[in-house]
Parts: structure tokens; C-alpha cells; sequence
């Protein structure tokens, strides 16, 4: 659904900035908002105060398991072994991933093992002590079956299964909020299952619990009428907060943290959020320049607090790190941050690559993400880096004067709002419109243009360490391309022997009816020529990306009005840019944005 225009002009301010500067560009035009409009234009409510009236159902809980049919065995041992409806739940999960490449990993195979004992009974316990004597293969193949059954439904059972989950999502999938209809973003809470993880996650195989109502905190207002939970269960709590977003929340048992029911990202009051994110991160523009010259200039300080804290924030500037937070001892991998980078993270090579003071990076980041990089600094940087490492060991701190919370505080006196986050936001969408910008040619085609924008964005997430593992269909998928290619350039072969052919002809005869001949082929070989263009660029676009991950900065990190003002002003369709659910997220920025917008 598409959202009125927004009237308020966008400011820039300069120096230092207040974090809650940004004012909601979702202000009147009264007597616009329809019964189904997510109410863009209405005014903001008092402040801290996120709506005056909420009615939903609560979430939709995973179903029941359904036990496996009689013919479907687990065996241990060679012999077939009838597990209790735990553990048999618990081992449904393993043996749908049979054929995945976690099972084939030892910490997924020894988190699973020992979860799996937790919900074995004793006798279950006595029996089943070895994971690599437990065959799963009956049971991954009934779920294969069924998969494969899904599949092949009839047309008529499908769309009744379509039926079927539409009416749930208008059930469960709007709420009432501020006698606004809102869609609701994830109204199902997660089934159970094993955690998978990303990278080489130490948690990796642990079983993921099922939610029930017990575990579930509802947010409504007073006024409004509280959900039912399931027959024979109770809410853990029912609150009556206006002052945050969410509707329900519970806490999930793998990293003990908590996990939320939201609205839609089309609905208002995330349209308002993330509005008010990029003006933070585009009002940093104006101040970016003093910060710089401030943390230069500590790079000399006499207090080496001072100088770590300013090559640490040349860190976060630059090279896009997370400050890193303080973790307890073994509850997750070890990942570091800026903060609690290590010596043994990091290598000083005086020259390397033809270029000199590169500092060489190493560590796991983020979702155990390894975070490499080779990269040259200035000098200064790279005397202070070889001072903070001297005499200190591979498992010392390399930055030993500084904490996550010095550095956060510091960030907040620099800029009211400033976070790292704050910091790779801005640098994400500087890099994307300075690429844009450099990349993008006028007179190109429109798959041309594409290509230059996914070549933008890509730098953005090379910047942002925003990596995955090459998919697994990626050589079946590029093999199949390239037969394409190699089709069209058969076609674009014949079709310039065709035209060579008709042209010949049209000299000897010399009529109209040759030279509506030539006219013809010469049409068909240009609409070829655009094909294999297309298919070409396609292959090249597909083989840059394959282990860069595009989405998390398109949906994260880069304002959308960027994108959204070179749609227009380069005549590219914005679908060709955000999908469906993308377009209805920023639906904020399409209004927004003219062709002139500069981040």
C-alpha cells in the first residue's frame, strides 16, 4: 500500500547533532487517511508514546508434533528402537536435515546428541549412547516423501492450502492500532527445531524449544479486548505498555534472548523508525568532518587511552566494525569487535601488495562470520597499532585501555545517537550514492544499469563484511545460464547470416518488398543482440555475487531514498531494484524521493 507524499522539507544540521532531531515527516494533511491506510499523515503522538490503542489476537503457536506413521522406524544398533513422542519429535529434527551439511559437523552432532538425552527417558537413556550407532534414514526419507507429495498436489488441493493460510493470516495477521487496520510482520511464533546458526556457531544442533503460551508476554491496551490464549493455557503476562512497539514477546531458550511479535515493515510506526534512522546516519554527513579531525588528532595524544580510543574509532570509520560487546565466559563463540580485538588478530606488514602499512585482520565477527581483511592505513595508525602490541602476548587485548561502554559513551559525546551502527549506515549509503554515481551511465540498458547498481551495492557489503558460502545450486544454475548464452549467440549467428543474406538479395532486386526483408531481420538481430546482452550481464552479475550477501545491506544499512532517486532519474523500474515486501517496507522512501534526493 502506498503512502501519502510527505510534506516536512529535510534539513541538514550541522556540528553537533541531537539524536532526536529528526521529526516525523508523517505530519497532516487532515482528512486524507482511509479506513485501510496505515495513517502516514496523522500527527505524532506525545512523545515516548507509540500509540493510544492496540487490539490483536496474540501470536499463532507451531502445531502439535504429529507422530511418525507405524512403517517409519528409527533404528539404534542395527535394530529397531520405538522412542517416546519426545524423543522421537527431537530426532525428527535431525533426520530432516540427513542430507544438509550441518549433520556432517561434529560441535551439530555433539550439541544434538546431548539435547536429544535431555529429552530421552531413562530407559531411552540406558539404550541410545552413541549418536554414530542412531540410524535416521527412514525418517529423513518419509519427509522427503512428503515433501515430494506436497509438491505434487493438484491444483485444487493447493489453492484450499493457500485458502487455508490466508484465513490464518487474517486471523492472526492484523492488528487494530489507532483504529488503523495494521498488517503484523511475523505472527507465528517459531516451531521447534535445531539451531543452525551462522558460520561456525558453537551452538550449532541445540535444540530449539517450542514456544507455548506459558512463555508468551502480551502487549495491548486497557481499553482493548485481550486475547484468548489456547484452550487449557494461560499468558505468562499481559501488559498494557503504549510506550513500545511490540505485541507479544517471549524469551528463546538457545541465546536466552527475546524475541518479539511486530508490526508490518510497511505499518506507520516502522515507516517512522526507520525515517528517523537515516536522518540520524545522513545528519552525521555534517559532523563526520570534526570527528575525523578529532581522532586524528588523539593519534598524537600523550594518554594512550586517548590514542586507542581514536585508532579504534578509525576502525569503526573505516572498515565498517561492530565495537563489540562484553560476552559471559563460554556462553557464545569467540567473537570480538573492535573493543576486545586481540594481538593475535591482528599482523603489521611494513609493505605488502605494493602498498605500504597494511594491517592484515583476522578474527571471528559477527554470527561467527570470519572477518578477513589486508588493508593499508596511515602511518600514523600503523606506529600507534605497533606501540599498542609491544610486549604483549597473542591473547592480550590490543586495545587494553579501552571497554565497548568508554567507547559507546565517547561516540554519544561526539554525536547525540552516534553509535558504530550509526557510523556503518552513513558509510554504507555514502559508498553506495559515490558508486552510483561513478558506475552509472545514461545511455546504458536498463540490465546494464542494474549491473552497475548491484556493483555498487556489493561494495557496500565487501565494506560491511556482509559474506556467505557459494550456494550450492551456483554451478548448476551458471551452467544452465551459459547454455542459454551459448543458445542466443547460435541465434544471434544465424540471424546475422539471415540479414547478410536479405541484404544481398535487396541489392540484386533492388524492391520494397527485399527491403521490408532487411528492415525485418535487422529488427530480430537487434532484439536478439539485446537478449544475449541481458544474458551476459545476468552471468557476469551472478558470478560477482555469488559470496557476497546483497540483501542485508539493501534492507539494513542503505537508505532507500538513494536507491529509490536513481530509480527515477536513470528510468530504471523500481521493481527491478525491491521486491514486493522491499517496496511496501520503503514505501516511506518512494514517496518520498525525487530524482534529485542527495543522501
Amino acid at each position: 500500500m502506498r503512502a501519502g507524499r510527505f510534506l516536512v522539507p529535510l534539513g541538514r544540521a550541522a556540528g553537533r547533532i541531537r539524536a532526536d532531531a529528526p521529526r516525523s515527516p508523517l505530519v497532516p494533511r487532515r482528512g486524507r487517511v482511509g479506513a485501510g491506510s496505515p495513517g502516514w499523515e496523522e500527527e505524532r503522538s506525545p512523545s515516548g508514546v507509540r500509540w493510544r490503542q492496540l487490539e490483536h489476537r496474540g501470536p499463532c503457536f507451531a502445531p502439535s508434533y504429529e507422530p511418525l506413521p507405524d512403517g517409519v522406524r528409527f533404528y539404534y544398533a542395527g535394530q529397531p528402537l520405538k522412542l517416546s513422542l519426545a524423543a522421537e519429535e527431537v530426532a525428527t529434527f535431525y533426520g530432516k536435515m540427513l542430507d544438509h551439511e550441518y549433520t556432517t559437523k561434529e560441535v551439530f552432532q555433539n550439541n544434538f546428541f546431548s539435547d536429544w538425552r535431555k529429552e530421552m527417558t531413562a530407559e531411552e537413556r540406558k539404550v541410545i549412547k552413541h549418536l554414530d550407532k542412531c540410524d535416521f534414514t527412514e525418517i529423513h526419507r518419509h519427509f522427503v516423501d512428503k515433501a515430494a507429495a506436497r509438491k505434487a498436489l493438484p491444483k485444487e488441493e493447493r489453492q484450499k492450502l493457500k485458502e487455508e493460510a490466508e484465513k490464518l493470516q487474517q486471523e492472526f495477521g492484523y492488528c487494530m492500532l489507532d483504529g488503523h487496520r495494521e498488517k503484523i510482520g511475523n505472527f507465528k511464533t517459531e516451531p521447534p527445531g535445531l539451531f543452525r546458526g551462522r558460520g561456525d556457531h558453537p551452538k550449532m544442533g541445540m535444540l530449539k524449544r517450542r514456544v507455548t503460551p506459558e512463555d508468551v508476554t502480551i502487549n495491548c491496551s486497557r481499553d482493548s479486548k485481550i486475547p484468548e490464549p489456547p484452550a487449557g493455557h494461560q499468558w505468562k503476562e499481559v501488559r498494557f505498555d503504549h510506550t513500545v512497539t511490540w505485541l507479544a514477546s517471549w524469551t528463546e531458550n538457545i541465546h536466552n534472548s527475546i524475541k518479539y511479535i511486530m508490526l508490518n515493515p510497511s505499518s506507520k510506526l516502522k515507516g517512522e523508525k526507520d525515517w528517523q534512522k537515516y536522518e540520524v546516519a545522513r545528519r552525521l554527513k555534517g559532523a563526520v568532518g570534526q570527528i575525523r579531525a578529532q581522532y586524528r588528532a588523539d593519534w598524537k595524544s600523550r594518554e594512550m587511552k586517548k590514542r586507542q580510543r581514536a585508532v579504534a574509532l578509525y576502525f569503526i570509520d573505516k572498515l565498517a566494525l561492530r565495537t563489540g560487546n562484553e560476552k559471559e565466559e563460554g556462553e557464545t563463540a569467540d567473537t570480538v569487535g573492535c573493543c576486545s580485538l586481540r594481538v593475535e588478530h591482528v599482523r603489521l606488514h611494513p609493505e605488502a601488495d605494493g602498498c605500504r602499512h597494511v594491517v592484515e585482520l583476522d578474527f571471528l565477527g559477527k554470527d561467527s562470520i570470519r572477518y578477513y581483511n589486508k588493508v593499508p592505513v596511515e602511518k600514523p595508525v600503523y606506529r600507534n597499532l605497533q606501540l599498542f602490541m609491544e610486549n604483549k602476548d597473542p591473547s592480550d587485548t590490543l586495545f587494553d585501555r579501552l571497554t565497548t561502554t568508554s567507547l559507546n559513551r565517547h561516540l554519544q559525546d561526539l554525536m547525540d545517537g552516534l553509535t558504530a551502527k550509526v557510523f556503518r549506515t552513513y558509510n554504507a549509503s555514502i559508498t553506495l550514492q559515490e558508486r552510483l554515481r561513478a558506475l552509472t551511465r545514461a545511455e546504458d540498458s536498463v540490465s546494464a544499469k542494474l549491473l552497475s547498481y548491484n556493483r555498487a551495492n556489493r561494495a557496500v557489503a565487501i565494506l560491511c563484511n556482509h559474506q556467505r558460502a557459494t550456494p550450492k545450486t551456483f554451478e548448476r544454475s551458471m551452467q544452465n545460464l551459459q547454455s542459454k548464452i551459448k543458445a542466443k549467440q547460435q541465434q544471434v549467428a544465424e540471424a546475422q547470416e539471415e540479414l547478410r543474406k536479405a541484404k544481398a538479395d535487396h541489392a540484386c532486386r533492388g524492391d520494397s518488398r527485399s527491403k521490408s526483408l532487411v528492415q525485418k531481420r535487422e529488427r530480430l538481430l537487434q532484439s536478439l543482440e539485446e537478449q544475449l546482452l541481458r544474458l551476459s550481464t545476468q552471468a557476469t552479475d551472478k558470478e560477482e555475487s555469488k559470496q557476497v550477501a546483497l540483501g542485508t545491506s539493501k534492507l539494513n544499512y542503505l537508505d532507500p531514498r538513494i536507491s529509490a532517486a536513481w530509480c527515477k532519474r536513470f528510468g530504471v523500474p523500481v521493481e527491478k531494484v525491491y521486491n514486493k515486501t522491499q517496496r511496501e517496507k520503503f514505501a516511506w522512501a518512494l514517496d518520498m524521493a525525487g530524482e534529485d534526493f542527495e543522501f
